[in-house]
């Protein structure tokens, strides 16, 4: 197979920086974004920055001498062949021959960048990348180089006008739906939620503009409590526009002036992420609650995909690593948004050394880890697992570095135990077993890389590059290391008598809280036998005694695995119920959290804050994932599609039909009680209906009985 980003790159030049720079850059604009009632509030962990010297170089063979144009965003020097040229010329004949040349650019604002465009000479990933200055000149003038070299970064940059640092989502106008005279104010609503900047139209006078803003119509109105506002002093003779500077989440805007200003109009820009349709999933079925829900949910996917997969779009605006596994999974079925995924991932990581956990949380470091290899088995990207592998290593070298006498993770003070926002007493302090199984699969995702490097080595590594020899230790001692603490999770933890994995270890005395989550996760990530997984639902997952889950993020686990026991129909009626609960409180996106005993103001509290809540996070987007994966049926068995399976299922339903998104385009099922449709654009198929096999082949319909 060719891996998907180990083909040939464009013909056209293309803006190169080194792997990571962008999206560390790119990350602490996004990141700084977040706003409290006007003042500016920047995430709690560590925010590193680009490399500010980085060398771009290639070997070239020209027949003929050839004339190339030089961009770079920051100060640069080149050389031919080890030998300093005059300044820092724009254009530049390369003689006809073989030659080296090297680029040194420097920028502490902006990722170093360089765009090279000739007839033959163009940079791309093909050109290689260091950010260390290990070239140097000897006595005789002869120049000598050392030190790691990887390929360059690119993305969609391929004009010599539009640099890495132009980048910008795109926007759209867009009225209110209502304007209603409110107090002293006038209120607007935009019908949904919604996310970008306002623009008052013909404004004059001399005075300010009070702007709150709020998910919902009592956020708004409440001058004193509202999450974000903004203030404008606005003086002008002449009529213009004003617009809002910093970008907010909103479905209603409330306005006040004072002085003698006025304006006529007010609109927003909204702002967003494009997609192409041709490349999207999609869902209907005969119960239109469901397709409610799954609408509701790919639009709360569309708010929080942005530069990077966001939590949520009001409060955090930040990028979370648990929040974000979740997000890639649902746009595998929804969007196929493959750059983000690799923007997100680059940017949660950051820079070596590695200080402290993801997010500064423990368990959503190892979500991190699971990403990379789910991005694999998506995509067939084999190049961005080599690219991103040795920050998998130091990160793991970190985690290891922490754990007990025992091999097992155990929070140290300045870890952040998540797991979730649980309504009832959890102790997180000791040794989880739902962390232990979390960190057995991190284990067991750095032996599936690593192995896969070893069996998949370039032709031509770049110097410095990790051998075959020692992909193959590591992938040794990983298996090994994954080995040994999966053995010891069920007779540390598991308790025979209730049948079910025991919360935690503390001070040497077991914790025999009974929670969902180490369970679920043991029964998704196939660390029970058969015949556990069943007790484990009995006594567990169907058991009404056990702690109800409250928040979408883990439903999404809670749901996947009773969807993994066959439970498609129960599954509906808990999406009916829980997110169209969501939808019958007036929901026009997805909640960070809903408990379907609260009433009215309560669903907006969180945090201890009456507006605390996000009324659009991504982790409540899930159905998107669970009706692609578990109802169309349809999943990956070889990296990128190579091969996969579509296994449907009504679920209770009359019929069904969606297309789920692939590398090679579309796979199209629709289902009803009497047959199964399968079309697909490309790859090697298996449908599964009952206990019958049948082969899917690309370009041709396929219909058999259900």
């Amino acid at each position: 197979m060719k891996h998907a980003s180990d083909m040939e790159t464009t013909s056209k030049a293309q803006w190169i920086w080194y792997p990571g720079d962008f999206e560390v850059w790119l990350g602490n604009r996004f990141n700084n974004r977040r706003t409290e009632r006007g003042a500016m509030f920047p995430p709690f962990w560590k925010q590193d920055s680009h490399w500010v010297t980085v060398e771009f170089s290639t070997t070239v063979r020209l027949d003929k001498a050839e004339t190339i144009e030089i961009k770079c965003e920051g100060d640069f020097n080149m050389m031919l062949d080890g030998k300093l040229q005059f300044g820092m010329p724009e254009s530049f004949t390369v003689p006809a021959g073989k030659h080296r040349l090297n680029f040194k650019v420097h920028n502490q604002a902006t990722p170093p960048a360089l765009y090279v465009s000739g007839e033959t000479i163009r940079s791309n990933a093909t050109w290689l990348a260091t950010y260390e200055d290990k070239i140097w000149i000897d006595e005789n003038g002869v120049a000598h180089g050392s030190g790691i070299y990887v390929p360059a970064a690119t993305w969609c940059f391929d004009s010599p006008d539009t640099p890495p640092s132009k980048y910008r989502l795109e926007r759209k106008e867009q009225r209110p739906v209502t304007t209603d005279t409110t107090g002293m104010g006038m209120l607007y609503d935009f019908g949904r939620e919604t996310f970008g900047y306002l623009r008052f139209k013909h404004a004059t006078g001399n005075g300010h503009l009070y702007i709150y803003y709020g998910e919902s119509c009592e956020e708004a109105l409440d001058k004193e409590h509202c999450e974000t506002l903004d203030r404008i002093e606005v003086s002008t003779k002449a009529s213009q526009e004003i617009m809002t500077q910093v970008s907010k989440a909103f479905r209603y805007v409330y306005v006040e002036i004072d002085g003698d200003l006025s304006y006529c109009d007010l609109t927003m820009d909204y702002e967003y992420a494009p997609f192409d349709t041709r490349r999207s999933g999609s869902f209907r079925c005969s119960d239109e609650l469901l397709n409610k829900i799954w609408e509701v949910g790919a639009y709360t996917m569309d708010l929080t995909t942005r530069e990077f997969f966001v939590d949520g779009i009001k409060r955090d605006r930040w990028t979370w690593s648990g929040d974000a596994i979740q997000s890639y999974l649902m746009n595998y079925y929804l969007r196929f948004d493959t750059e983000c995924v690799k923007r997100t991932i680059r940017q949660l990581r950051g820079k070596d050394p590695v200080t402290a956990h993801i997010n500064t949380i423990m368990d959503y470091t190892f979500y991190w880890f699971k990403s990379v290899y789910d991005y694999y088995m998506y995509t067939g990207d084999i190049a961005f697992v080599r690219e991103i592998y040795p920050r998998m290593q130091t990160m793991m070298q970190y985690v290891l570095s922490r754990t007990n006498a025992d091999g097992m993770a155990e929070g140290k003070p300045d870890d952040w135990i998540f797991v979730d926002w649980v309504d009832f007493p959890m102790h997180k302090r000791g040794t989880l077993c739902f962390e232990q199984i979390l960190l057995c699969k991190s284990l067991e995702t750095m032996q599936l890389c690593s192995a896969l490097l070893r069996d998949n080595m370039q032709e031509n590594p770049p110097q410095g590059s990790i051998t075959a020899e020692e992909y193959a230790a590591e992938a040794e001692r990983y298996h090994e290391q994954a080995k040994a603490l999966r053995d010891k999770l069920k007779p540390t933890f598991w308790d025979d008598s209730r049948k079910a994995f025991m919360h935690a270890i503390e001070d040497g005395e077991m914790n025999r809280q009974i929670t969902k989550f180490p369970n679920m996760f043991a029964m998704i990530y196939g660390y029970l036998s058969d015949e556990d997984r069943q007790t484990v639902m009995q006594s567990v997952m169907l058991n009404p005694e056990v702690e109800k889950i409250t928040t979408p993020y883990m439903r999404f686990y809670e749901l996947e695995a009773l969807c993994q026991m066959g439970k498609q129909t129960e599954v509906a009626e808990e999406m009916r119920q829980y997110w169209g609960g969501m939808l019958r409180e007036g929901a026009t996106s997805f909640w960070e959290k809903y408990n379907p005993e609260d009433s009215g103001t309560q669903h907006l509290t969180m945090y201890g804050r009456p507006y605390g809540k996000s009324l659009c996070h991504a982790w409540g987007a899930s159905p998107v994932y669970l009706i692609g994966k578990y109802y169309l049926g349809v999943e990956p068995t070889k990296p990128g599609y190579e091969e996969y399976t579509v296994r449907p299922c009504l679920g209770g339903l009359d019929w069904m039909e969606g297309e789920v998104p692939t590398p090679f385009g579309k796979i199209h099922v629709r289902m009803t009680r009497e047959e199964v449709i399968v079309m697909s654009d490309g790859g090697k198929g298996t449908l599964e209906v009952g206990n019958n096999i049948y082969t899917i082949e690309a370009k041709k319909e396929l219909r058999v009985k259900a």
